[in-house]
């Protein structure tokens, strides 16, 4: 019986440090994204599955953010473990 309880307790443990990480671009335009770029973020987390009342992780946030006025690339970065969920929008441009 002990190692029944044991086998569990070490199953829900591995399963709570368990994570998985998704990055990826949205969309890239024809706007200049050199070396001078900059970068603005805007992000929200999703705690044991229910997503806050004033999430925003839009591009239009993320560019205010960063003050940024021509778009050049977007990315969506996910993170996420057993418990929450980040999701988390990068803009970069002039």
């Amino acid at each position: 019986m002990k190692k029944i309880i044991t086998n569990t307790l070490v199953a829900l443990s591995l399963l709570a440090l368990t994570s998985c990480s998704i990055s990826g671009p949205l969309f890239i335009t024809d706007n200049a994204g050199g070396t001078n770029s900059k970068t603005g973020e805007s992000s929200y987390t999703i705690i044991l599955g229910f997503m806050p009342f004033n999430a925003d992780a839009s591009i239009v946030t993320a560019a205010r953010n960063g003050d940024i006025t021509k778009v050049a690339t977007v990315d969506q970065k996910i993170y996420g473990n057993f418990f929450t969920t980040t999701v988390t929008t990068v803009v970069t441009g002039e």
